[in-house]
């Protein structure tokens, strides 16, 4: 095989080279990566995948032996697939429903508020429980959205969460403020949604 007037060995060589190039560059990044610290995450957008995300962290933290927290600000208690795989491992996932659904479908604002307050002292008790490796605020940009919650504690419990905590929090419109504080913030892009073709919410795919 030729390439450019090159036989296959050279094509081969040449690779090899730039590949070297590139691992002697990356090596040299990686080696001044030393701080290790909890991260604070935010997935959010309007692309669907933010909770499928955190639960695959979730998945992750659990092979790695860390304990885990989920708090689920909107969703009820749905059989969900993460949830049966989670209640397989007891002694490292707390699984908290603490939402009575969307609120469209409570249609009522005060429910929702107690809701949420309910999540958010239970949230805030994982946080500091020394106990937990990482904590799933699932949903909870979305109570945040409608003001269910008072941001400004939010934020100062997040910003001072325990040193090594790991923090997930999903939800789309992330406030700004969030997002200022946050280590990492993965916006998810809708490009194409198979609901809008008239495919409804699947199991093993939506939950």
């Amino acid at each position: 095989m030729k390439t450019d007037g090159m036989t296959e060995a050279e094509v081969n060589k040449r690779h090899a080279e730039k590949m070297a190039k590139k691992k002697a560059a990356r090596d040299k990044m990686i080696a001044t990566k030393t701080l290790e610290k909890g991260l604070l995450m935010v997935h959010t957008g309007k692309g669907k995948g933010k909770t499928t995300a955190a639960m695959g962290l979730v998945a992750r933290a659990i092979g790695t032996g860390m304990r885990i927290c989920i708090v689920q600000f909107v969703k009820g208690v749905w059989n969900t697939g993460e949830r049966a795989v989670f209640e397989r491992f007891p002694e490292q996932v707390t699984m908290k429903a603490m939402g009575d659904g969307f609120t469209w479908e409570t249609q009522d604002r005060q429910r929702d508020i107690a809701a949420a307050c309910a999540a958010w002292d239970y949230a805030k008790e994982a946080i500091a429980d020394p106990a937990y490796d990482m904590v799933v605020l699932d949903e909870l940009n979305i109570v945040m959205r409608y003001d269910y919650l008072p941001l400004d504690e939010i934020i100062e419990t997040l910003r001072g969460k325990p040193e090594k905590k790991h923090v997930v929090v999903t939800g789309r419109n992330a406030k700004d403020e969030l997002i200022e504080i946050a280590d990492m913030v993965t916006d998810m892009t809708m490009v194409k949604h198979h609901f809008r073709a008239g495919v409804k919410a699947q199991e093993g795919i939506e939950f």
